[in-house]
């Protein structure tokens, strides 16, 4: 989805790499089990990417912008199976990996439905046991400056548990970080299915 140079220059930097590395994933994961086989929904110019290709043996990253996902495959295509593709219709099979994961990404994502299609086939695509887990940020002024004209749509961390029930999710938590305010989300497909 659409953003700033601002934005884009941000998301794209070292420091923003470092961010990620040293706060926002150890504390999206915390005490999460991703397993083996796992993939991340928007990995942008790949933060997330480059650590979780550190720490597990299968990562597939769906990307909806075709020339970040030609940019990701350049820099870790040998490392990491990279997808030009959306992430509501993400050309993967039923039940075949162990988590999915996105990061401060759902607030690109232009309407309620389209996240909850993003969720629904998180849930398509794990298989029974498996985890989606991902964080994302809350508005405050500096953050709406930062999204001066890219496309904004955060989550309500009040209405979330519901949304993700409703694509068939249980064992749901959802918090705030106690300084930033941003959110984090763990869910999980059932192991058994009624």
């Amino acid at each position: 989805m659409p953003m700033n140079r601002a934005h884009r220059r941000l998301c794209s930097s070292e420091k923003w790499a470092t961010g990620v590395r040293e706060h926002l994933l150890p504390w999206a994961l915390e005490d999460v089990e991703l397993g083996e086989d796992i993939v991340e929904i928007g990995p942008g110019y790949g933060a997330n990417l480059r650590v979780l290709i550190e720490n597990v043996p299968r990562v597939t990253a769906v990307e909806i912008d075709g020339k970040t996902a030609e940019l990701l495959r350049d820099k870790w295509g040998d490392r990491a199976r990279i997808l030009h593709a959306d992430g509501s219709r993400m050309p993967l099979p039923d039940t075949a990996f162990s988590a999915v994961v996105c990061f401060t990404m759902l607030h690109h994502v232009p309407t309620d439905t389209l996240q909850d299609r993003i969720f629904a086939e998180a849930y398509r695509v794990l298989r029974p046991g498996g985890t989606f887990a991902g964080a994302d940020s809350q508005p405050n002024f500096r953050f709406r400056l930062l999204h001066i004209g890219d496309t904004m749509n955060t989550l309500d961390p009040g209405t979330l548990p519901a949304r993700l029930s409703g694509a068939g999710f249980t064992d749901i938590a959802v918090d705030r970080h106690p300084e930033s305010g941003g959110l984090r989300f763990r869910a999980r497909r059932p192991a058994q299915e009624a």
